[in-house]
């Protein structure tokens, strides 16, 4: 029984239909092991969750990925490429500096300084040459991989972007089957508004022109580099260095000191050479960057946020330890994106990696320890939910509002984990800034549904499994009340077949299980929430139009009859239902 309203339920949050709804049973994607990890929770609310085997616990995917790169993971992750190929191109970058130094100290102490008068003319010259030609890659190349980093994070604007499309689709397409879809699939049309394609073009050529200024600097690093090569080779091969009369003591070393100084330069510019060739050939030919961003399901658009993290992992390898690289993972650097006030478009690429990551079952569960771990991560998490709160006066901005969504998306998966909701539940104001969902209008359809009403309902749903949050919520301000406004389903809604319905139907079915799991609480706070729950003037009016009128939804009725059941533990609310018409 019930087949129809399961099928829905299973597309719209891939839980389980209520017919099967017993206590403990309620479990969403991910964490059908509720059970057998009870017994690895920690004793307070504060302690990491330790992990399980893969033999254990198959839903998280931890068998095949336990670390998202922690060096403690027996796997590893698919930045894992990433940071050793950064370390690898730093070892050869730090290896030629190194000997570059060597041949710069050499050619202005030994050379210059010692054998500046005994050097034919041709010599000097070519050291000279060597000397200015190395200073000048050394300074491109400094700057190039500022442009570089810099061009990466331009590109994160492009994306946020880019990415407004594929949220404006989410919002007026299909918000049910899109909830948990990180790969952007859905288009619309390109914008034909003149002045919006003009500053497209504007974006365009500004990018282009910095990507030019990079791949200048790229080509002629590779030019210098090879010059070096060229004129070294080319000294190295003639030994003509001038005739040492008899017993000139003062040029019998002249012919080795010029030797180790081609020597050196040689070897710094052949290696750098070597280093841009393995460069070339992981990047372009065997496409590393677009193998980690196919790896990590991040979709076209996230092929930005894979370049930056593979120069900011770059970056520290050059700036400090060659194996500072190493310690970074792709879900530390989207909470440093996320924490970042820079711009929102950085925070919108640190959120996109956070959803794709929790809502892929291979990364998920290591995702959720770390990000669950992080009480700050978690607070800023929170705080996006309420950003449309705090600007509802000024002009709706696209980024923020894939942004809600996104930290949306991962509080509720965060809430999904008993010991991560204790963590969220406890973090001051974590109420107030999930019932902010309930209020968001944006991307309601005609009946008033949004992607955030029903976000906001799956996590409240989620957290309502642990007693002491389940008073949190009643004492929220004006939260129960919205809640069961969303428990109206009305008559016309509960015999219409249309696909259009499926939305509404859906946060029906959640507010019903809220208020249900409320209801049938125990103790003196199961008591406080059914008087609260039976003063609303609209709850048993609600449940009788669903008794009445809700034959196609027998899900809906069972959870009808339920809170009823609870509710009539309570005598003021036993009355309030006996007076109330088509109830009794």
């Amino acid at each position: 029984m019930g087949h129809g309203s399961g099928k829905q339920d299973n597309a719209g949050d891939g839980e389980p239909s209520v017919r099967l709804q017993m206590p403990g049973q309620d479990q969403p994607i991910g964490d059908g092991s509720d059970r057998k990890l009870s017994r690895h929770w920690g004793s307070t609310v504060f302690e990491p969750q330790r992990e399980l085997s893969g033999a254990t616990n198959p839903d998280a995917g931890s068998s095949s990925f336990r670390s998202v790169g922690s060096p403690g993971g027996h796997g590893h992750g698919p930045e894992k490429e990433l940071t050793l190929f950064a370390l690898r191109l730093a070892v050869l970058e730090k290896a030629a500096s190194g000997v570059g130094a060597l041949g710069f100290i050499w050619a202005t102490v030994v050379l210059l300084g010692g054998f500046a008068i005994t050097l034919d003319k041709a010599d000097f010259w070519v050291v000279t040459v060597i000397l200015l030609i190395e200073g000048a890659r050394i300074f491109t190349r400094s700057h190039e991989l500022e442009w570089q980093h810099q061009s990466a994070t331009w590109s994160l604007a492009d994306a946020g972007r880019s990415s407004f499309r594929a949220l404006r689709s989410f919002l007026l397409w299909s918000p049910t089957s899109s909830l948990h879809d990180a790969t952007g699939k859905n288009r619309v049309p390109p914008c034909s508004s003149p002045a919006v394609a003009g500053q497209g073009r504007r974006r365009r050529w500004v990018f282009l022109s910095r990507n030019a200024v990079g791949r200048g600097l790229y080509w002629l690093q590779l030019l210098s580099a090879a010059a070096c090569v060229s004129l070294s080779l080319s000294r190295l091969a003639r030994q003509d260095y001038g005739d040492i009369a008899k017993g000139d003591t003062d040029r019998r070393n002249r012919k080795a000191a010029l030797n180790l100084f081609y020597g050196a330069a040689l070897a710094e510019a052949a290696m750098f050479l070597v280093e841009k060739a393995y460069w070339e050939w992981k990047v372009s030919f065997r496409r590393l960057l677009e193998e980690v961003n196919r790896d990590c399901g991040f979709g076209p658009s996230g092929l930005v946020a894979v370049r930056r993290f593979f120069y900011d992992a770059y970056s520290r390898c050059i700036n400090g330890s060659v194996f500072d690289g190493l310690r970074m993972d792709f879900v530390s650097f989207a909470s440093d994106l996320l924490a970042s006030d820079n711009s929102r478009d950085e925070q919108l690429v640190g959120a996109r990696i956070l959803r794709s990551f929790v809502s892929t079952p291979r990364f998920s569960g290591e995702t959720l320890r770390k990000v669950g771990t992080s009480a700050p991560v978690v607070e800023r998490l929170l705080e996006m939910l309420t950003w449309e709160e705090k600007r509802k006066k000024k002009k709706k901005n696209p980024a923020e509002e894939e942004l809600r969504l996104a930290a949306a998306e991962v509080v509720s998966k965060l809430a999904g984990k008993k010991q991560n909701a204790l963590r969220v539940a406890a973090i001051p104001g974590a109420m107030e800034s999930i019932s902010s969902l309930l209020y968001n209008s944006t991307g309601a359809e005609e009946d008033g549904v949004s992607p955030f009403h029903l976000l906001g309902l799956l996590i409240l749903k989620k957290l309502a499994r642990d007693h002491d949050n389940c008073g949190k919520i009643g004492n929220t301000r004006g939260l129960l009340p919205k809640v069961i406004d969303f428990t109206g389903a009305g008559k016309d809604l509960l015999l219409r077949e249309d696909p259009a319905a499926e939305t509404q139907l859906l946060a029906v079915k959640r507010s019903l299980q809220l208020v249900k799991r409320l209801a049938s609480t125990t103790g003196q706070t199961g008591k406080v929430l059914r008087k609260e729950i039976s003063e609303v003037v609209f709850t048993v009016g609600n449940i009788r139009e669903i008794l009445q009128h809700g034959g196609r939804h027998t899900a809906l009725q069972q959870l009808a009859v339920g809170i009823l059941t609870s509710l009539a533990m309570d005598g003021d609310a036993r009355e309030s239902i006996g007076c109330t018409g088509g109830v009794a």
